[in-house]
């Protein structure tokens, strides 16, 4: 476990940085040919009303992952499934998290590395949700189950083993996006004690910041594929709405989420977007930026140092006692 000092913005580097650039390298370089592009087409093709090809990339990557020992998992249902360390009495306090994949993939599963690596630390539980996808389900439907499912530990804190007064929620891309939804919602409004996202998706267009324009194509997430992807999740629901471009809200109402972590990574399109974000929250969002990792560190495997001080910041913020 690494020690932090958060500070408002902070950069990882040294020779742990030069891990993260050859491995965010070798990530890169390793991805299929033309994936962006398929991935594209799919979600293009579902919006008109033929989702077939969008359902091969959901099942693609819909795969089990090796879980550890020391953790047990319980599917409390179809879309909430329980990470718990096991051996550990108490309640302790709960991480609910929002799976990535652009509002219209991503599953249980494929966040499922990332959940039992911080419920393996021993401190913390982890609910992970399966909420609806667009373009099937566009917005609000995943925030709504978003929000049921921070309701439901609220209210079932004791058949959880949890400490109600200590859930944060989180999310990696769009996950992120749906966690600081949910915080500034009315319906969840004062139930999270904190948040932590990754790389989150902070305004449903193209913001034509410099790391959108400068990592728009070859780094992990696509320009063409983000705006497919905003496409699908709005429906017809304005892109300025600021529960689904939460970086368009005011400094003031931003001063009203819960202490939050946001961890960047310094190659991604959606860079710009988080820092601004942090910047107009007056110090309320601690950002640290991971200058070499890509896009998609938290779900795909293949960035392995970018993913181990990713759990350990979590751990640290969530068990951080106030």
């Amino acid at each position: 476990m690494i020690a932090v000092a958060f500070a408002a913005t902070a950069a990882v580097g040294g020779a742990a940085d030069s891990v993260m650039r050859r491995q965010a390298d070798g990530f890169l370089q390793a991805l299929p040919d033309g994936l962006q592009q398929t991935q594209t087409f799919a979600v293009e093709k579902a919006i008109a009303g033929d989702n077939a090809a969008l359902m091969a990339v959901r099942n693609s990557r819909n795969t089990r992952q090796t879980l550890s020992e020391n953790v047990r998992v319980r599917q409390l249902s179809e879309s909430l499934r329980l990470y718990e360390p096991s051996g550990v009495d108490g309640r302790l306090p709960l991480l609910v998290y929002f799976h990535g994949g652009g509002w219209t993939f991503g599953s249980l599963n494929s966040c499922a590395r990332f959940c039992d690596a911080v419920a393996a630390m021993g401190g913390v539980k982890v609910l992970a949700v399966d909420y609806r996808l667009a373009p099937e389900h566009p917005f609000p439907c995943g925030l709504h189950d978003c929000c049921d499912a921070v309701a439901y530990a609220r209210d079932n804190a004791a058949l959880l083993g949890i400490d109600a007064s200590r859930i944060s929620a989180g999310g990696d891309s769009s996950g992120g996006n749906l966690a600081l939804a949910v915080a500034l919602s009315d319906e969840c409004r004062g139930a999270l004690e904190s948040l932590v996202l990754f790389y989150p998706v902070t305004k449903a267009f193209a913001d034509g910041s410099e790391s959108w324009r400068r990592y728009g194509s070859g780094y992990g997430l696509d320009a063409d594929l983000m705006e497919a992807f905003n496409r699908a999740y709005l429906g017809g629901t304005d892109s300025e709405n600021h529960a689904v471009s939460v970086g368009l809200c005011s400094g003031e109402q931003l001063r009203r989420l819960p202490r939050t972590l946001l961890v960047a990574a310094g190659r991604d399109i959606l860079r710009d977007q988080g820092c601004e974000l942090a910047e107009k929250s007056g110090g309320r969002i601690e950002r640290v930026e991971f200058p070499d990792a890509v896009h998609l560190f938290i779900t795909v495997p293949g960035q392995d140092e970018a993913f181990r001080k990713a759990v350990d910041l979590t751990y640290e913020f969530i068990t951080q006692k106030q």
